[in-house]
Order: structure tokens, then sequence, then C-alpha cells
């Protein structure tokens, strides 16, 4: 992939500062996490006690500060740089760029004890989350994110391709997730978020991961796994069965390909986030099972795999294209088994496109 510009990362600075005006804020306090890649592209390569932390707001231009021994690696960033060194004040020089009046938002990654160092140093200023005040600040994606998304989510259908050729029958959770991670890197990725495999029972645990359990023929598998590439995430859940099912779990699979079916159906501008959770829910809920889906239909992507915005009941932002998020919908009978089926779903102009497209049927495995 093309690596971002420093135009593009201009260009998201001033959209957020004209957000955060149009919020009734001062301005926004960036500090390391993904909204500072996000506008930077700079990652410190650790994150310590020692703050750094991105400046922006329509007074001056964006100011990051470092700590002195970082400034050579913080270089590359497309904004002023302004050091401090050990022993000195480390909020002094965050003191002469903020409204000793002003209210800002300030990432959800900030470390209390800088949030705390700011009120202390400008008491008479105001701090709000940036996912509360801006939700939507990285929920509407550009071509060339959709893009990286896109890629993501075709290197994880890759891997799930290869992985429900392999055996299953005799052998534990763990060693089927360490073949998805393995096959992940191999399509790929830089990083593993996450490999749910959970057999059976422990298929009821939406965020089971996986164990020592041995896998046997008769069980449902669910199948959650994503991680980074290109900086950006992948996240798909596909329900596999070791042997043929019964009638019951093909009858509780189909409602939850129905349901799934039916949220990105929905999916088009100006829908609220919560409408798609009430479409899966609703197909759920009329087949009888609808106390048995325990979380909400879906979640934003972008850097992290967990971001705004999130489909769920009271959530009224409308749908924008650009927006990327999952559509998840699942039923779990404790003791018994799970299903979850998962894509990655981008807005578009006129509707949904899927950025994961391996087949819905129940795959049968060995």
């Amino acid at each position: 992939m093309t690596p971002f510009t420093s135009k593009d990362y201009l260009q998201r600075m001033e959209r957020a500062v004209a957000q955060a005006a149009g919020a009734g804020l001062t301005g926004l306090l960036v500090t390391p996490g993904p909204d500072l890649t996000y506008f930077t592209g700079y990652q410190p390569t650790a994150i310590t006690e020692r703050i750094t932390m991105l400046v922006l707001d329509a007074d001056h231009d964006p100011h990051l500060i470092v700590p002195v021994l970082e400034r050579p690696d913080a270089a590359g960033a497309p904004v002023a740089i302004t050091d401090w060194a050990d022993g000195t004040d480390p909020y002094a020089a965050a003191v002469r760029l903020l409204d000793p009046s002003g209210r800002y938002a300030i990432s959800d990654s900030a470390w209390a004890m800088h949030l705390l160092g700011l009120q202390q140093a400008l008491p008479g200023s105001s701090y709000t989350s940036m996912t509360g005040s801006l939700p939507m600040l990285r929920a509407v994606k550009d071509a060339d994110e959709v893009d990286r998304l896109t890629a993501a989510g075709a290197a994880a259908d890759a891997a799930y391709e290869q992985i429900v050729s392999v055996r299953f029958e005799g052998r534990t959770e763990r060693e089927i997730g360490t073949d998805l991670a393995r096959l992940l890197i191999e399509h790929g990725h830089s990083q593993v978020d996450f490999t749910v495999v959970g057999s059976g029972p422990n298929g009821a645990n939406p965020h089971h991961e996986m164990g020592d359990r041995v896998i046997q023929r008769g069980d449902m598998v669910v199948l959650d796994f994503g991680g980074l590439k290109d900086s950006y995430g992948s996240d798909t859940t596909r329900t596999v069965h070791v042997g043929p099912p019964t009638a019951e779990e093909q009858e509780i699979f189909d409602v939850v390909r129905r349901a799934q079916q039916a949220a990105f159906e929905a999916v088009r501008p100006g829908i609220p986030c919560q409408e798609i959770d009430r479409m899966a829910r609703r197909v759920i809920d009329e087949a009888g099972y609808g106390e048995f889906f325990i979380h909400r239909t879906g979640h934003g992507i972008g850097l992290t795999t967990h971001e705004p915005p999130y489909l769920v009941e009271g959530e009224e932002q409308p749908l924008v294209p650009g927006m990327c998020f999952s559509i998840e919908p699942g039923i779990y009978l404790p003791g018994r088994l799970g299903v979850r089926i998962e894509d990655i779903v981008t807005v578009t102009e006129t509707g949904g496109r899927r950025l994961n497209n391996t087949s819905h049927d129940l795959r049968v495995v060995a």
C-alpha cells in the first residue's frame, strides 16, 4: 500500500479542528495510540509516563509536545515540535499552547496523571473524552483507508479458506487457533489481535478465544479472528461443524444467517446505527432465540478492531458513506453451543459492500 502523505495527515487535522469547533470545543489533545497515529503517522517507540501530546485548535498550527529524547523519532510528523527535558515541568510547554479557560477533547488513551497535570496547571480549563464528544472523528474512512480494510478482509478470508481444510476432530482449540494466527501472518498481517476458537459448549462464550478442550465430532466451532495488515484491522467470524449437523443445529445456524443478511440489506446512508441492530435482532427474536443474542450487532473498525460507530440500540448516529463496521449477530445456548457470522461492511452511496466474502453456508469440517 502507498504510505499516507503529509497532506493526508494535515487534511485530517483540519477536519478535526472543524469538528471540534462544531461541537463547541476549543480544540483537541491527542495522545499516543490510534488517534496520534491517525493524525500524524507517528507512533512513539514506547508509551511511558513522559507526556507526548498533539495540540490541535484553530488558533495555532498543529503542535506536537514530546520528550527531548524522543524528538528525533517524532521529526517525521508533519507538525511543529516542542520538546521538554527531564527535570523540567512537562506541562509548561502545553500551558503556552492552551487556552486557560478552554474546553478540550482528549484521547481516551490519555494517562490520568497527564490529565490531572493539565488540570493543575490550568485550573480554568476543562476536558472531555474524545469518543464521548467526537465519536465520529475517525469513523468515516477515506478511499485509501477503505482499500487497506478491504485488503485486510481479503487476507482474513484467505486464512479461513485454508483453516477449514485442516483436521479439527481430535485437536485442541489452541492448536486450531495457532494455525489461524500463522495463516494470518502468512497472508500479510503484521499483527494478530485475537483468535477465538470456541468448540461445543465453549462456543456459547462469545469471547472464549481458545483453550485446551479437544474438539470432538458433532461440535459446532466458532472461529473469530483478526489483526492488523498495513496498520488497518481485519475481523471475521464463521461457524463450522465437525461432521454433519443435527436438524436443530442447522436451524439455529440458518436463523443467524438470515439475521446477518437482513442487517446487511438494511445498510444505506442516513439509516441510524441502531436500525441495523434492530433488523438483526428482529429475525432472531421472531425465531424464538432473542434472549440468546447477548451482544450488540456490530462495531466500527479501522486502526483498531473496535471503535465507533457501534451498531447498538440507542445509537442514533446515521450511517455515512465511508463508515466501516462489523455485522455479527449470534445465538449462544449456554452449555451447548454458539453460532456467529461476521463480516466487515463499508457504507457506499447506495447501500453496503462486504469486505469479507467467504461463504455463509455452514461448512462441515473433518
